[in-house]
């Protein structure tokens, strides 16, 4: 039987984003398969009537509903579908203990988690229902894609494919036997040490202060994150990030093994200049390489773009392109 857990959820406006005058707001829970509780933000477009396309959002990976999923999850409600921006398991205002971890497996149930709630309201028609997952949570989606055949369209904004990341290192400079091994070891030593302690260590979030020989990337990560142009207190970015451990299941998994088998729709938008833009790139012609389902695949990279400006730049964001990829392929 599922249990709900009682959360306690702010019930002021506190986004980084303005509030639109365009959609209706309220604060929604449902329940994963896991019995964890997920808060999550419905957005419904003003005097909708009938039963609606729906589309539920997450992401970038560490961040909270009050940033960038909120943002996506509100226009695309001005625009005429029923959204929620969650939180992930273990994060923000959802449930789950201890907090600040992860699992791939874990977060792929969130998203089919969400989709279970969409697929019984009743403003809703079940059989329109999309994805949208920004940064690490962009991987996440692809991987929900793989498996949930009651979504009808993705969409993965500046993608990061996590288990590449974890495995490999940025751009890929870890991939070796040895770099692996040694990331194991540091691991498990601080898995160790966590249980001697009766406490877990946090990898921190974005670094601060700001060293001034940072890479360009992580100028980006501060200037969101660390400003008032993207901060939030229940974020794990803005403050002291995942837990260190959460690094040992994505290393040890691999992300999109069935991607070519996708049969709904998929579109992967990334910025030219993102540090990460490979990681979209690798993983959509993977995806339509000696696959039978690649007509419905579009990979869209965003000129002059970086990583960061597809998280709140809505003179940057192609939301006139999602808004017609979605009503094409939830109709």
């Amino acid at each position: 039987m599922m249990k709900t857990e009682e959360l306690k959820l702010a019930r002021e406006w506190d986004k980084v984003f303005p509030k639109s005058e365009k959609a209706d707001h309220r604060k929604v829970t449902f329940v994963n398969h896991f019995g964890i509780t997920l808060a999550a933000d419905m957005y419904i477009p003003k005097d909708a009537e009938g039963k609606l396309p729906a589309i539920a959002v997450s992401g970038p990976f560490g961040a909270c509903k009050e940033q960038s999923s909120g943002l996506y999850a509100q226009t695309l409600a001005e625009r005429g579908f029923l959204t929620v921006a969650f939180d992930p398991s273990f994060t923000g205002e959802s449930g789950g203990f201890p907090r600040a971890m992860h699992s791939p497996d874990v977060d792929v149930e969130d998203f089919q988690a969400a989709v279970d709630f969409l697929s019984v309201q009743d403003n809703v028609d079940p059989e329109r229902i999309g994805i949208i997952g920004i940064c690490g949570w962009g991987g996440m989606a692809l991987q929900t894609a793989c498996v949930d055949t009651r979504i009808k369209a993705t969409v993965t904004s500046t993608m990061y494919d996590m288990s590449r990341v974890a495995g490999n290192g940025y751009f890929d400079e870890a991939d070796s036997e040895e770099a692996r091994h040694q990331m194991r070891l540091a691991v498990n030593a601080q898995r160790t040490e966590d249980y001697r302690n009766g406490s877990y260590l946090r990898a921190g979030g974005v670094v601060d202060p700001l060293p001034e020989d940072a890479p360009y990337f992580v100028k980006d990560y501060y200037a969101y994150y660390k400003t008032p142009r993207g901060y939030h207190p229940r974020s794990l970015n803005s403050n002291d990030g995942w837990t260190v451990n959460t690094q040992t299941s994505l290393m040890n998994t691999r992300l999109f093994t069935y991607s070519k088998e996708i049969r709904s729709a998929v579109l992967m938008i990334h910025g030219e200049k993102a540090h990460s833009c490979y990681m979209s790139r690798g993983a959509y012609e993977d995806m339509v390489k000696d696959s039978r389902y690649a007509g419905n695949k579009e990979l869209m990279i965003i000129p002059g773009a970086s990583h960061t400006d597809l998280y709140d730049r809505t003179d940057i964001i192609p939301f006139d392109r999602i808004e017609a990829f979605m009503k094409e392929h939830l109709r």
